[in-house]
C-alpha cells in the first residue's frame, strides 16, 4: 500500500484487448484484466443484457424453493457444457467463494457417505486457489499465507509436477482420510505452468484408484483459456468437480459456479429432510446470469475458442525470443492463450524492484500486465487479440528488459514440431506464422 499511495493508474474505458487511463492514454491489456476479460473491453451487448434484466428483475434469493428462469437457465446450460454426468450447478460471487463452498462440500459429502474422518485436501505447490480462508489454506504460495495465523490444518501439499509425490502424500495421509484433490490444469498465478506431458491423466487415475474427488479449479483456464470450453475437456479429466468463475462472463459482472457431477451431487438431493446451510448473498444473481449467458453466445457465435487455439502457437512464437535476454530465466507459453517470461531469480535477488521497474517499463510502452508470484512476467490477453497485438506485448516486454540492462545472448532456440492449422484468419493462424517464428517455438512449450 504504500508503493503505490499517491501512484493510481485510473482505467477510465476499453474496448476489445485495449483500456484507456483518465487522461485517454490507450493501453493493451495483456492481462485481460485479471485472467477473465476473456471477449475483450466494450461489449455493448452485454451491457444492453443486464440492463434489461435489471428494468425487470435485478437479481433475487436463490436460498431454498426460490429460483429466477435466468439462473435456472444458466445452470442448465453450464452442466451441458462441463460433460460431467448428471451435472448439478451451485452459483457464488466469484472464484474465491467457488473454492470455499468446494472444500465445504466435497467434506460433507463424505460426511453423508458415512466417512466423516475423510477431510484431508491435497494441494500442488504453485498452485493458486483464490484469497478466502480455506483458498489461502490450499494455496502453494506460502507467501500468501504469511502473517495470518493458523489457517486449515486438513491440507497437505505435493509437488505440482510428479504423481509419485502425489501418490506419497496420500499413503502418508492414508487414502481413507483424504477427502480430495485440488488441481488447476494450467497453473496461472503461481507462474503459469502447463502441465507435463501425461501428468493430469495419470493424478486423475490415481484419484480414482483410491477414491479420492478430483476438484479442477478452473477459474483461470474455463470458458476457453486453455482453448477448450473447460481444460478438463482438453485433457478428458472427466472430475468430480470444476471451479469457475472470471470468463463465465468475461468480468462484466461477479459471478462464479460450482459444477458437480451427479456422483457427488446425489446425496445432496436424495438425503431426506437435509439442508446443506450454504450459500452467498448473490448466488445465482439473475443479472450476472444474464450477463453470463450472453457471454457464452458471443464466445460461441464469434468462434473466439477456435481462436485461442490457433493464437497458442503465435503466443509461443512471439514470446519465444525474450529467452535470450541475460535476465530471464525461462518462457513457458504454447497452451491456450497463457504465457510467463519468467526473470532469473539470482536477478531479482540481486535487485528486489526488478520486477517493478519491469511492469514500470512496460507500462510506459503501452502494454499493461504484472509480475507473478513465482517473478514471471504474465501474460494472458482477451481472445480478440491479433498477430500484430501479440508481437506488441512481446515488443514492450523485450524493450523493458534492454532498458534495465538485459543483455541478449547469443542462445539458439530450437525447432519445433507443430500441430496442423485448425482455421487461418487475418489474426493469425498456426499457418500464417513464418519460418523463422515457428523455429522460435521451444518444443516442450507446445501442446
Amino acid at each position: 500500500m504504500s508503493a503505490v499511495a499517491g501512484h493510481d493508474l485510473v482505467i477510465a474505458s476499453g474496448t476489445g484487448a485495449y483500456v484507456f487511463d483518465a487522461a485517454g492514454r490507450r493501453y493493451l491489456d495483456a492481462t485481460a484484466g485479471l485472467w477473465y476479460c476473456n471477449v475483450g473491453h466494450g461489449r455493448t451487448e452485454l451491457a444492453e443484457a443486464a440492463a434489461r434484466q435489471m428494468a425487470t428483475l435485478a437479481g433475487y434469493s436463490t436460498f431454498g424453493d426460490l429460483a429466477t428462469q435466468p439462473t435456472l437457465d444458466l445452470a442448465d446450460r453450464l452442466a451441458d457444457l462441463s460433460g460431467l454426468p448428471g451435472a448439478k450447478v451451485f452459483f457464488t460471487s466469484g472464484g474465491s467463494d467457488a473454492v470455499d463452498t468446494a472444500v465445504k462440500l466435497v467434506r460433507r459429502f463424505w460426511a453423508l457417505q458415512g466417512q466423516p474422518g475423510r477431510t484431508m485436501i491435497i494441494t500442488r505447490n504453485r498452485s493458486y486457489h483464490g484469497m478466502h480462508l480455506a483458498g489461502t489454506s490450499l494455496a502453494g504460495l506460502p507467501a500468501n499465507q504469511d502473517g495470518h495465523g493458523p489457517l486449515d490444518r486438513c491440507v497437505r501439499t505435493c509437488a505440482w509436477d510428479d504423481v509419485a509425490d502425489l501418490a506419497r502424500v496420500i499413503d502418508e495421509c492414508g487414502a481413507e482420510q483424504v477427502a480430495a484433490f485440488f488441481c488447476e490444469p494450467i497453473i496461472g498465478a503461481g507462474g503459469v505452468y502447463p502441465p507435463p506431458d501425461g501428468y493430469l491423466e495419470a493424478a486423475r487415475a490415481l484419484c480414482r484408484e483410491h477414491g479420492i474427488l478430483f476438484v479442477a479449479d478452473e477459474v483461470i483456464t474455463g470458458y476457453g483459456r486453455a482453448g477448450a470450453m473447460f481444460g478438463s475437456l482438453r485433457w478428458s479429466l472427466e472430475p468430480d468437480l470444476i471451479l469457475t468463475a472470471k470468463g463465465l462472463t468475461s468480468g462484466y459482472l461477479p459471478m462464479g459456479a460450482v459444477i458437480i457431477a451427479g456422483s457427488v451431487a446425489e446425496p445432496f438431493w436424495s438425503t431426506p429432510g437435509l439442508i446443506w446451510r450454504h450459500g452467498y448473498t448473490y448466488s445465482g444473481h439473475a443479472t450476472a446470469a444474464v450477463v453470463a449467458m450472453a457471454n457464452l453466445d458471443i464466445l460461441e457465435r464469434e468462434h473466439l475458442l477456435a481462436r485461442v487455439g490457433e493464437h497458442q502457437l503465435s503466443l509461443a512464437a512471439a514470446l519465444a525470443p525474450l529467452a535470450q535476454h541475460s535476465m530471464v530465466e525461462t518462457v513457458r507459453a504454447g497452451v491456450g492463450l497463457l504465457g510467463a517470461v519468467q526473470l532469473r531469480p539470482d536477478a531479482l535477488a540481486e535487485q528486489p524492484d526488478l520486477g517493478a521497474r519491469l511492469i514500470a517499463q512496460v507500462r510506459e510502452r503501452g502494454v499493461l500486465t504484472r509480475m507473478l508470484a513465482d517473478g514471471s512476467v504474465q501474460v494472458s490477453p482477451s481472445f480478440v487479440v491479433t498477430r500484430e497485438d501479440l508481437r506488441m506485448i512481446a515488443g514492450a516486454i523485450d524493450e523493458g528488459l534492454t532498458a534495465l540492462g538485459s543483455a541478449r545472448s547469443s542462445r539458439a532456440l530450437p525447432e519445433v514440431d507443430l500441430l496442423p492449422a485448425q482455421t487461418s484468419d487475418d489474426a493469425g493462424g498456426f499457418d500464417s506464422l513464418d519460418d523463422r517464428l515457428l523455429a522460435e517455438v521451444p518444443p516442450h512449450h507446445v501442446a
